[in-house]
């Protein structure tokens, strides 16, 4: 939301939320239901092909799902934003939704969506069972900066259905809590399902933490309902019961006041209890979210690493149709990608100093072959000066190496997290740009390094170049899934993957700069505030 300042002017935008759900979905599954994720899609004037911006999370066995991640867009009113929900049905852990069932999709524009408030349109296939609708809600979001984290704990959870003795034999309930704000039009919208506990009437939740204006719009007083379902794997969670409160109410903490009674009003009157069981508050904390600009400003530093991928793929630098051809009319694809990312980072690098690492080259005077060397062909220091010193080392570097392979991405991702190692204090936060042209063949090491590397302060950029196959980079970008090595996960999402082609339709070679510049860095705030957050770290706080 704008803020509002005398005597100037301003354009009107504002940050909206979208909050969608689906109704009547096809069902292809045959043993169970549809497992739906809604993803979308932005086009403008400047962007003419559509561009994948959000996907929602995946609700197994649900033909009406109510999706929890909601979409944060900015709605600028003097611009056409058209955007398209696809809805897919998922059934594995591959990134690529074009190998999922298509279950449909429509367009609209983002403007058409705020006018209304709220639209339900129908969804469409390319088949004769065309069935289905979506809607999308939209909330304004206001300036609010808060944080509240809460954790919740049941006693004597019950059903106190006719199928409760069977369950008393068979099994305990699998209580999940599901929290939901009330509209300016009294309909209920779903903003956080918590995990589920199995088999325990007497749960205790984990811990959560949820923006104020995502809870209740930062309004305190906003009622919210809290249900308290019984799942089922087969998605027809039975509700054991409900009871309403606001953030209010929560802020006085744990106590007599934060507990709660679950009633399942359509049974009341038919029941022999006056509830089926109890939900407390076990914790609450208020904190304010810090901003990337907040620390920008209070003196964390951005360090960028460059690392260029010389293997033979490539093909022979002295050929035109070679991507690491030298031309000096027009730069190829790696000198765009260096120039891109490297001008954005320069303005958060103080002496915009930079180490260049190249990979998978035979290097002289005897032709080893080296994963980790340095660019500059400095023995003991990778360090050039400012952006042009790095293209100038590329260009230098192509003329004195032989490009072999294999394309390893662990080295250079080990040798960064080196010295991201040592300033968890937050002080100093380490980018690595990799732009490579080939498929990784040290896959589950690069895995190992990226879920070692997510608890530092360290975001990977992956540049693909030329038409390789990069479903694979997918997995290592992990935006849907969680990137796995050996059973343990990431602790966060470090890695941007961005194909080059996808910019290569442009003509105005400063828009291709441009576009690919914003999609390369566009993680990389949220990265660096995530990283500060799970380490409970300040702005300012790592000043001497």
């Amino acid at each position: 939301m704008n803020c509002f300042v005398p005597a100037s002017s301003s354009n009107p935008t504002s940050e909206v939320e979208l909050t969608i759900s689906c109704r009547n979905l096809l069902d292809c599954d045959i043993f169970s239901k549809s497992d739906p994720m809604c993803v979308i899609y932005y086009k403008s004037a400047e962007l003419t092909e559509w561009k994948e911006i959000f996907r929602t999370e995946t609700i197994n066995n649900n033909l009406n799902p109510d999706f929890v991640k909601k979409a944060i867009l900015t709605y600028h009113f003097e611009v056409l934003q058209e955007l398209k929900f696809s809805v897919y049905d998922i059934d594995s852990n591959n990134t690529n939704v074009e190998t999922h069932d298509f279950l449909g999709s429509c367009t609209t524009t983002l403007g058409q969506i705020v006018s209304a408030g709220s639209i339900t349109l129908p969804l469409k296939q390319n088949r004769p069972d065309n069935k289905g609708e979506i809607t999308i809600h939209v909330e304004e979001l206001n300036a609010s900066r808060d944080e509240v984290t809460l954790q919740f704990k049941g006693w004597m959870l019950s059903r106190n259905d006719w199928c409760s003795w069977l369950l008393s034999i068979f099994r305990n309930i699998n209580p999940f809590l599901e929290f939901s704000k009330a509209g300016e039009d009294n309909i209920y919208r779903v903003v956080h399902r918590t995990e589920i506990v199995r088999w325990s009437k007497n749960p205790r939740w984990k811990k959560f933490s949820i923006p104020v204006r995502s809870l209740c719009g930062s309004d305190w007083d906003r009622d919210l309902k809290i249900c308290v379902y019984d799942s089922s794997s087969y998605g027809n969670h039975t509700l054991i019961g409900e009871f309403h409160t606001t953030l209010r109410e929560l802020s006085e903490g744990p106590g007599n006041k934060t507990e709660f009674e679950c009633v399942r009003p359509n049974k009341l009157r038919n029941s022999r209890s006056r509830h089926n069981g109890r939900v407390t508050l076990e914790y609450y904390e208020m904190r304010k979210i810090h901003t990337f600009l907040d620390y920008i400003r209070s003196g964390m530093q951005i360090n960028c690493t460059f690392a260029i991928d010389f293997t033979s793929s490539n093909g022979d630098p002295t050929h035109l149709e070679s991507l690491h051809y030298i031309n000096e009319y027009y730069p190829n694809q790696y000198e765009q990608a260096l120039k891109a990312v490297g001008e954005i980072i320069q303005d958060y690098d103080s002496d915009k100093m930079y180490p260049v690492l190249g990979f998978g080259a035979r290097l002289p005077p005897d032709g080893r072959i080296s994963h980790e060397f340095f660019v500059n062909q400095h023995p003991t220091n990778p360090y050039v000066h400012g952006i042009n010193g790095v293209i100038n080392a590329y260009k230098s570097c192509i003329r004195s190496i032989q490009l072999y392979g294999p394309t390893n991405f662990s080295p250079v991702i080990n040798h960064v997290a080196k010295f991201a190692e040592a300033y968890k204090d937050g002080s100093q936060y380490f980018i690595l740009l990799i732009i490579t042209d080939g498929i990784i063949t040290d896959m589950q090491q690069t895995k190992k390094a990226i879920v070692n590397a997510s608890l530092l302060p360290l975001s990977i950029i992956i540049v693909g170049v030329g038409n390789a196959d990069f479903n694979a980079m997918d997995e290592l970008d992990a935006d849907t899934v969680p990137l796995n090595y050996n059973g343990i996960n990431a602790a966060r999402d470090i890695v941007q993957f961005v194909p080059f082609r996808n910019f290569q339709n442009i003509q105005n070679p400063n828009l291709t700069k441009a576009y690919l510049a914003k999609e390369v860095l566009a993680e990389i705030p949220d990265q660096i505030v995530e990283y500060m957050k799970s380490k409970r770290i300040e702005p300012g706080s790592f000043k001497n």
